[in-house]
């Protein structure tokens, strides 16, 4: 049987394993979640710099939170995503209200995968950065635990 990679499938898998604390504590929430795309919101306030701007380093975990998971939601049977590159060009920025993410795979292989994430402002829909990230898809034993649990949300999806 085929995984089911709709977007109904997606927001379960989301749901069944949430995104994790640091993005629950930056006020991360997704709105679509399929093979094809992720969207994805975060507010500017809480997640700031010094002067007031969107920290850089926001739009880069809000990266590497959504290409990462869509990493492993389209991962192979047994395999797991690990980071190993990401990088960001920050070309703008936020002071207020809310940004935007749609992270889209740019390249997947056997063994990694490549997606960029595009994180605009919602105000007038300018660009403040994009981001890419490259995923290794580990292959765990059988009897590892990362694997079961890994495994477990994905049934839960």
């Amino acid at each position: 049987m085929a995984k089911d990679l709709s977007n109904e499938a997606g927001l379960e898998f989301v749901r069944a394993r949430t995104l994790g604390k640091l993005a629950d504590t930056m006020g991360i929430t997704c709105s679509e979640f399929s093979a094809d795309r992720v969207v994805a919101h975060m507010p500017v306030e809480g997640n700031t710099q010094p002067v007031g701007l969107l920290h850089g380093g926001a739009n880069v975990v809000l990266g590497e939170t959504l290409g990462s998971m869509h990493a492993n939601f389209i991962a192979p049977e047994g395999h797991i995503a690990v980071g190993v590159d990401i990088n960001a060009t920050h070309s703008g920025s936020a002071a207020s209200g809310t940004v935007t993410a749609v992270c889209t795979p740019i390249h997947v292989g056997k063994s990694t995968t490549v997606h960029e994430i595009i994180i605009t402002r919602d105000s007038d829909g300018k660009r403040c950065s994009t981001v890419r990230i490259t995923n290794f898809y580990k292959r765990l034993d059988p009897n590892d635990p990362l694997l079961k649990l890994a495994e477990a949300a994905k049934r839960a999806a």
